[in-house]
This record gives structure tokens, C-alpha cells and sequence, in this order.
């Protein structure tokens, strides 16, 4: 166990480590735990979702405020996941880690994957229904619940290797912010090393599927309800899915490889033996 220096944060090769015992530990979690967890981190990436739209909605804003300012919003999703607890499928990403490091086997990572992003999408999609339920999307004159539909049926009408590249470079980030939300001892340390990271994909225009799996959904039932914009005709589950499959496997490809496989060759493969 790495020794506490008053407030000095975990080293680059202590957060490997501790990222390989997490991972071993999140893939040996029981069914109903992992499951729960993961639907509690769905929600808690949607309520970050509700947070960005909100500030986006406001069409006083200037196009870089609005962004980044959304973007700062949305970090609330993964402070809430690193400090309340959940289980995310994008920050699970880095169980390739342990993977790599022949600590779990291919069968735990992809039961974990399967189970958490099926979890989240169970936890994202049901916020979205309960704040179509809450009239939460008719504050601004209405304004919040055309950003939605039009948020999503831009999403739903990017071309599979756009949707797929924004999926890669979204979940870099994501994971570089779950990577030094780890390196905090407290919860403003991990706080802190959240917010840059996220607030830059947002900010960006990058893709993650878990924010997605609320977005779109409480488009589609917005759309239902007569709510319309440009291009919504594309809002449906095709679309959806058209979204979806390209997403994760680039966040899949920007978590697992360009993140924790990058990070397990540089501090973890070449280790001494013991």
C-alpha cells in the first residue's frame, strides 16, 4: 500500500497500480452489486447531461461560453460516479489494465463490460423518462426541450466514422479524468482532476454512449410529445443505434488502448520481477 505524505498525490506508477487492484476488485464484484452500481452510474452521467443542456439552452450565451461552461456542468456525472461510487462502462475501460496484466481473464472483462454498459444504459434511459415525467424539459419557454431534440438528431445523423473518432477521443479524456481522479486523496483533489478533462470532451463535441443513452432517449419521447427540430425525422432507434455502435467502440478503442494499454507498457510490463 502506497504511504501518505500529508497532501501529495498518488505518482503516475502509484495510480497503475491502484488502478490494476480496482480492476480486480470491479470485476469480482456480485452480479446484483455490479448491476446496481451501473445503473446508478447511468443516472448520474444523465443528471450531468441535464446539467450541460440547461446551460446550453441559454441562447444568450456566446458559442465558447456556452460550451465550456456546459462542459463544467456535465463533470458533475463523473464526480458524482469517482465520489459516491458507481459503475461506469467508459472508466471501466481501464480494467485492460489488469487484463494486460493477466490479473482478470478475457471472460471477467467482458462480463463486467457487458453487465455495466447494460446497467447504464438501464439507469440513463430511466432518468430520461422520469424527467420527461418531471416537465423539466419545458423550463426557458420550451427552449431546454428543443435543445434536446436538436442535440440528439445532430448525434443521430453523424456519419459512423465521425461518431466513431469523437467516441475515441472522448473516452481518452474521460479516462484520463477517472486515471487522476486517483491520483487525489480527497474529494476536492478528485473533483478538480475531473473537471478539465471532462469539460474539454463536452466542450469539444466528442461522443461518449453512456450520456447518450439519455440524451437520445428523452429526445425520442420529446419528439413524441410534438416536439420538433431540423432533421428530427432521424430521432428513432435506428438512429439511435446508428449512434450507439460506432460510440462505444471508439470509446472502447480510446479508454482500453490509448489509455490503459498505453499506461500498462510504461509503468507495468517492464516492471522487475519480483
Amino acid at each position: 500500500m502506497p504511504q501518505m505524505f500529508g497532501f501529495d498525490a498518488f505518482s503516475p506508477k502509484e495510480i497503475a497500480e491502484k488502478v490494476e487492484t480496482v480492476g480486480v476488485a470491479k470485476v469480482r464484484l456480485p452480479l446484483l452489486s455490479m448491476a446496481m452500481l451501473g445503473v446508478l452510474a447511468g443516472a448520474f452521467i444523465g443528471l450531468g447531461a441535464l446539467y450541460f443542456v440547461l446551460v446550453v439552452s441559454d441562447a444568450s450565451l456566446g458559442f465558447a461560453a456556452g460550451r465550456v461552461l456546459g462542459g463544467v456542468a456535465f463533470s458533475l456525472g463523473l464526480i458524482l460516479v469517482a465520489v459516491a461510487g458507481a459503475e461506469l462502462f467508459t472508466g471501466n475501460n481501464l480494467l485492460a489494465m489488469a487484463w494486460a496484466d493477466g490479473k482478470i481473464s478475457t471472460v471477467e472483462l467482458l462480463r463486467n463490460w457487458l453487465v455495466v454498459g447494460t446497467a447504464n444504459f438501464v439507469g440513463a434511459a430511466g432518468l430520461a423518462g422520469l424527467v420527461f415525467l418531471s416537465g423539466h424539459p419545458d423550463m426557458n419557454n420550451g427552449l431546454v426541450a428543443e435543445r434536446y431534440v436538436e442535440i440528439a438528431a445532430a448525434k443521430c445523423a453523424l456519419p459512423f466514422w465521425t461518431a466513431f473518432f469523437k467516441g475515441v477521443l472522448c473516452n481518452v479524456l474521460v479516462c484520463m479524468a477517472v486515471w487522476m481522479a486517483m491520483a487525489g486523496r480527497s474529494v476536492v483533489d478528485k473533483a478538480v482532476a475531473i473537471v478539465f478533462p471532462i469539460s474539454a470532451f463536452v466542450a469539444a463535441g466528442f461522443e461518449h454512449s453512456i450520456a447518450n443513452m439519455y440524451l437520445i432517449p428523452l429526445a425520442m419521447l420529446l419528439k413524441a410529445s410534438g416536439v420538433v427540430a431540423a432533421q428530427a425525422d432521424v430521432i428513432t432507434w435506428s438512429g439511435f443505434l446508428s449512434n450507439l455502435v460506432p460510440v462505444i467502440l471508439g470509446n472502447l478503442i480510446g479508454g482500453s488502448v490509448l489509455v490503459g494499454l498505453v499506461y500498462h507498457v510504461i509503468y507495468r510490463r517492464a516492471r522487475p520481477a519480483r
